[in-house]
């Protein structure tokens, strides 16, 4: 009888015990380190936003006018493209160089070039005969690139001394040659003028009285081998010259006006790190025209071409007045072989943005 009211008194307390409220399963809160071993993924969604995606750079060629060398254009190319300057303006920029025939002008007004580099009487000149599209974005020389040099031992002071003497050019004598003599008073009528190409030895060598050359780069050779050199800028007696320009083609101009002025807010970036880091600039100057180019010599064309690129409103700066100056020589001395609207040969309006 005991036996049965003790499982009678078992089977309530277990049915009671069924009925009472259970208390809720409470999962602990996820903690740093839970969140990294079960799903990385997902916590990392719920904890950080994701990084914004990277633009893509956009390409742009640039065709350096000639054989790579410290050209203060080319200079600031590379110096761009070495430190990043070009990738910070959110351009890819190609660097080549044309082998100094002209294919850098063809290539530009292809399209498939799109900016280089080109002298501003040939600017002026290629617009007026065959009429090519090309606008200066850029007037980095502020002064012409071409002197006039004389062994000092010659004796000759002044272009007035060139009469009755041989005096070279290269491949057609140049207006500013014309100017230099007429403004130093001059008679060009008793001035035995020879072609005498590219190679100044024969000034070395005493072919010729004068010889035309190339300011950043002949005269280091010529001191090199030992000379001294009396040295003529027709820029020191009011002749308008002006240097290498950075150029584009009218199209390109009309179409991406934004992408060319930060390519030149890159270019002159470069310049302006050349001029306060020469050492950094020229080492970057081998490293594409090989180590066998000669420093010092790279270092003498970088510092030439900085001194005369100098301006009142910084690198690169240009006007109408300097250009028509320009146009009006060349039309005086029969450089310009037709009409040229000098005010659509340049525009001032990139490197205002560039600014």
């Amino acid at each position: 009888m005991r036996t049965i009211v003790f499982s009678m008194l078992i089977a309530l307390l277990l049915t009671l015990s069924a009925c009472q409220p259970q208390a809720p399963i409470v999962s602990p809160a996820p903690t740093a380190e839970t969140l990294g071993t079960e799903n990385p993924t997902q916590a990392q969604a719920t904890t950080t936003s994701e990084p914004p995606t990277a633009q893509p750079l956009i390409a742009l060629t640039f065709m350096a006018g000639y054989k790579p060398q410290a050209n203060l254009p080319f200079v600031g190319a590379y110096v761009a493209k070495e430190k990043g300057f070009f990738a910070e303006q959110g351009l890819d920029v190609t660097i080549e160089h044309s082998p100094g025939r002209g294919e850098h002008v063809q290539l530009l007004v292809a399209g498939t070039v799109q900016v280089t580099t080109m002298d501003a009487a040939t600017v002026l000149q290629r617009r007026a005969d065959p009429g090519l599209p090309v606008v200066a974005i850029a007037l980095i020389g502020q002064r012409g690139q071409q002197a006039f040099a004389a062994l000092k031992e010659s004796g000759l002071k002044t272009p007035k001394d060139w009469e009755g003497k041989i005096v070279g050019y290269k491949g057609t004598p140049p207006p500013d040659l014309f100017a230099l003599l007429n403004a130093a008073g001059a008679d060009v009528n008793k001035v035995n003028l020879v072609n005498v190409g590219f190679d100044p030895r024969v000034l070395s060598e005493k072919q010729v009285d004068v010889y035309p050359l190339f300011k950043s780069n002949e005269p280091y050779l010529l001191r090199r081998w030992g000379h001294e050199l009396v040295l003529w800028d027709a820029a020191d007696y009011g002749v308008p010259t002006l240097g290498l320009t950075y150029v584009t083609s009218e199209r390109y101009l009309a179409e991406q006006p934004e992408l060319l002025s930060r390519f030149l807010r890159a270019a002159l970036q470069g310049i302006e790190y050349a001029q306060a880091h020469p050492d950094q600039a020229v080492e970057i100057v081998l490293k594409y025209a090989g180590p066998e180019t000669d420093p010092d010599h790279m270092r003498y064309m970088l510092q030439t071409e900085l001194q005369d690129a100098q301006s009142a409103y910084g690198f690169g700066w240009q006007s109408a007045e300097q250009w028509q100056a320009l146009a009006a020589m060349l039309a005086q001395y029969q450089a310009l072989p037709a009409e040229v609207d000098v005010n659509r040969a340049f525009t001032t309006a990139i490197w205002d943005q560039a600014r």
